[in-house]
């Protein structure tokens, strides 16, 4: 791709590339000079119709004059996006202000493209980037007739006032983001992005580019895979040197197929792939499924090939799975495909899984096939430089045929994104994940993805927020996914346990304690010579008991009754009885066949089998708190109120004017940044001598708290450098003194004084700007539980009412704040609002690098914020930025 010299002042952040409505990539960029002749091909391309739309006029050719003006453009108040495909403009979207905050705006899509959406995405990232330049409303001026692009207007989700006049429809809207944008906006992103994997999942046609008659190849085993598995549309080899590959006829280069491809399956070497990619471009296909190794993985010279390929891609309108990948699989019988490496195929079921390497990828649908789970969909992302686990999310949120999803992942390139399509998905089908870590050092070599200082308890309680379940390995995953695949969801904690064996059964119930599950009907521990009928019937009144919402079996060979007569038995139980059943047949073989049942609706449904009872435990565990996450009000958007955002932005654009690089906030800028999230920092006066300490107590009132603020006593536990409840002058000096000779040699003369805080409970919000996960909000109790105990809990923003009572209940130590051996209760719901204006502040504002309010005084007539400390620190661009992109 040509580079092409940018002039002054060019926002590179804002380029980006997009998923439009059939599921091809734009990009966005901002108009720059050179593009004058580009111009002027896209508007001699138009129609007399669309011309006339868009100008009033029948400007059948622009003028130098006006295309120097379009092109010639500040970034600041004159504004201008363009829409590339192949390196040619289909569309472009402008806005010009014309008071300090309105501006004009106007859309030109090409004729070609109409239809799919390009005018949304321009409109989404003009509202956006003039809402950063202090444009609060656009207007434009449209021609009645121009029905789709008043559509585009009004389908926003903004509120829009139209007017007529004089022949021309004049709208005018706010451009602050709402609830409703916001959601007309996800909405577009999520049917896009699974339209997108459509391609990939039900090709109508694919190119196999590498297929090769070496049946060692890579190559020849895609084709031959693709072959035996059924595919039902059409298959095209490609090869320079054959001329024909297992009974296909070989073309040189996919652009000499006389049909459309939807889908080329590229296995030729690393250093050949830009080349193909090309030829892909230009025969116009639509997906590229690499599995071609030696890209980043391999070092830097691949790496450069890995962005070449992406760059070329994204260009052309395509979408990339790998390199470096596995391969895919779709079962659904319309298609049948198998574009895979996989020695075993698993049958087809209602799992999808989505895994990142090739060696995972073997381990996953082995494990998969030996358990006789079915599998809907398997990919496998590679170096996952384009596609990854988040579009898959997408296109499972509808999938029909998908009832429980697994993840595998390895990295995690824009975990923003990951809990919000997560979230979504998991509020109607479960969703397991594997993560091998969430340090920088977990990541492999290939993955694109930012270091992260996320501690490991952040990352999981991301995933808890947003109804995933976390697992430790493939064993774990399957464990719970065959469950939840066959079963009903628990409606509760309270477990029956039905056996033939007293250690079994004791066993059994010690691992439900261990996972906070109630053992409420049993240990049943039937005689060893019980036969089938006593079975059925302790089976039977274990699913009638009101008391249980779960049931799990344990067996061990019995002495009278068949092996067989015993799994029928659960077996039929199960499919009356409703609830969730459970089994471990130990040293009992060849009955897990007889496991499967039709229940009185008609649906097929199994009986898990587990190994050994603690792992039918933890599979039920994650099963029940998954239940309660999704049966829970999810809450509403925190959105407290007396936010003034512009005056917090003020703040930090100034500091950061005059220290680029950031800093650490001095108390009054902390004070006026806090103040304008409605967040009150008690005054604390500095003082060098006792007569400074005397005169600020005065101001203040008495009694008051004297303190060192040395950072080498900062925060730490007891009351070394800290004197409280002075209530008069006498006391002061007397304190003062004290403190002054004792700490001398580490903090003489560093002292503030304070207003004496009401009884509470001190407490620590915090919010940390991180480079991978974005802005992380953290709470605890101050002191020993925070910095000896670690226990912390943490939520990444936008935060609901709900996520905000579930952080402050989350840590161990909140009994503290709810009246504690006779204490009071503080005022919890103060509290939560505290928290709310923290991480709003924290979501708005990315340049906040950390936010200390420590401690925070919770007591029962409300909250106290004694000491606050802010670092600001010029951020990168946020991986989920507010509007659409692949990133």
């Amino acid at each position: 791709m040509t580079q092409v010299a940018h002039p002054p002042g060019y926002p590179a952040r804002w380029e980006a590339d997009v998923v439009l409505r059939d599921g091809s990539v734009a990009h966005l960029r901002p108009i720059t000079p050179a593009d004058a002749e580009a111009v002027h091909r896209f508007h001699a391309g138009q129609s007399d119709e669309s011309i006339y739309l868009r100008f009033f006029a029948p400007l059948r050719r622009l003028s130098d004059r006006d295309v120097t003006r379009f092109t010639n453009v500040d970034y600041h108040d004159r504004v201008a996006l363009v829409a590339t495909v192949h390196g040619q403009i289909i569309g472009i979207g402008r806005y010009d202000r014309i008071t300090p905050t309105t501006a004009e705006v106007a859309f030109n899509i090409s004729d070609a493209y109409q239809g799919k959406g390009i005018g949304s995405v321009l409109l989404e990232h003009l509202a956006v980037i003039a809402w950063e330049a202090g444009v609060e409303e656009f207007t434009a001026e449209v021609l009645p007739q121009n029905r789709k692009m008043i559509s585009v207007f009004s389908d926003a989700g903004y509120e829009v006032d139209r007017r007529f006049e004089d022949g021309v429809v004049t709208l005018r809207f706010k451009i602050q983001p709402t609830e409703r944008s916001e959601a007309v906006r996800l909405s577009r992103e999520h049917r896009a992005e699974s339209v997108s994997m459509h391609s990939v999942l039900f090709p109508d046609s694919i190119a196999v580019v590498g297929a090769s008659r070496r049946t060692d190849s890579i190559g020849h085993h895609i084709l031959s895979n693709i072959q035996a598995g059924g595919f039902n549309g059409t298959v095209y080899a490609v090869n320079r040197e054959a001329m024909e590959v297992l009974g296909l006829h070989s073309y040189a280069k996919v652009s000499e197929i006389p049909e459309e491809v939807d889908l080329a399956v590229v296995a030729v070497p690393a250093e050949e792939v830009p080349d193909v990619v090309a030829d892909c471009a230009r025969a116009g296909v639509k997906t590229l499924l690499v599995l071609s190794a030696g890209f980043a993985e391999a070092g830097p010279a691949g790496q450069e090939l890995q962005t070449r390929l992406l760059a070329a891609a994204r260009g052309a309108g395509m979408r990339v799975l790998g390199p470096n990948s596995f391969g895919v699989i779709n079962n659904h019988p319309a298609v049948r495909l198998n574009a895979s490496l996989a020695p075993e195929l698993p049958p087809p079921g209602r799992m999808g899984l989505f895994a990142q390497s090739g060696a995972l990828g073997i381990a996953v649908l082995a494990s998969a096939a030996r358990r006789g789970l079915g599998i809907s969909v398997f990919a496998s992302a590679g170096n996952r430089v384009d596609v990854s686990g988040n579009d898959f999310m997408q296109y499972w949120i509808d999938d029909q045929d998908t009832d429980v999803v697994g993840l595998y992942l390895e990295s995690m390139g824009n975990p923003r994104k990951f809990s919000r399509i997560a979230r979504r998905l998991a509020s109607t089908k479960p969703v397991i994940v594997v993560k091998s870590g969430v340090s920088s050092y977990g990541v492999p070599p290939g993955h694109r993805a930012r270091p992260t200082r996320v501690r490991p308890e952040a990352f999981d309680a991301m995933l808890r927020q947003a109804g995933v379940i976390r697992v430790e390995n493939v064993h774990q995953m399957f464990d719970v996914a065959q469950l939840l695949a066959h079963q009903d969801l628990p409606k509760g904690n309270r477990v029956a346990i039905v056996g033939n064996s007293d250690a079994l059964g004791a066993l059994t119930a010690e691992a439900c304690i261990s996972w906070d599950l109630e053992v409420a009907h049993g240990p049943v521990s039937l005689p060893s010579e019980a036969r089938g009928e006593q079975f059925a019937e302790a089976l039977a009144a274990a699913f009638a008991d009101p008391e249980v919402d779960s049931v799990v079996t344990c067996f061990i060979p019995p002495l009278v009754t068949l092996d067989e007569e015993v799994a029928s038995a659960v077996r039929d139980a199960a499919a009356a009885g409703q609830k969730p059943c459970l089994a471990t047949f130990l040293g009992m073989r060849g009955v897990v066949e007889r496991l499967s049942g039709t229940r009185e609706d008609g649906q097929l449904r199994a009986v898990p089998a587990y190994a050994m009872p603690e792992d039918a435990v933890r599979a039920l565990a994650a099963a029940t708190r998954y239940a309660e996450w999704r049966a829970r009000d999810r809450g509403v958007p925190v959105r407290p109120v007396g936010i003034d955002r512009e005056a917090a932005e003020a703040v930090v654009e100034r500091v950061l004017a005059e220290a680029p690089e950031g800093r650490r906030l001095e108390p009054p800028e902390v004070t006026e940044l806090l103040g304008a999230y409605g967040i009150e920092v008690w005054p604390s006066v500095p003082v060098g001598s006792v007569e400074d300490a005397v005169r600020a107590a005065d101001g203040l009132g008495y009694p008051v708290v004297l303190k060192s603020v040395a950072p080498s006593l900062r925060h730490q536990p007891g009351l070394s450098g800290i004197r409280v409840d002075l209530g008069s002058a006498g006391q002061l000096r007397e304190a003062y003194a004290t403190l002054h000779d004792r700490l001398a040699p580490l903090a003489a003369n560093e002292f503030v004084v304070q207003r004496m805080a009401n009884p509470g409970v001190s407490c620590v919000v915090r919010t940390d700007e991180d480079p991978l996960f974005g802005p992380v909000v953290s709470f605890s109790i101050a002191g020993p539980p925070t910095e000896l105990l670690g226990d912390i809990g943490h939520r990444i923003p936008p935060l609901t009412d709900v996520d905000v009572s579930d952080l402050i209940s989350s840590v161990k130590a909140s009994p503290l704040l709810h009246g504690h051996r006779g204490a009071a209760p503080v005022h919890r719901a103060a509290l939560a609002d505290l928290i709310a204006r923290a991480s709003v502040l924290a979501d708005n504002l990315p340049d906040v690098a950390s936010l200390v309010l420590n401690p925070v005084n919770a007591h029962p007539g409300g909250v106290d914020v004694l000491d606050a400390e802010i670092v600001l620190s010029a951020a990168p661009r946020r991986k989920d930025p507010g509007r659409r992109s692949l990133t």
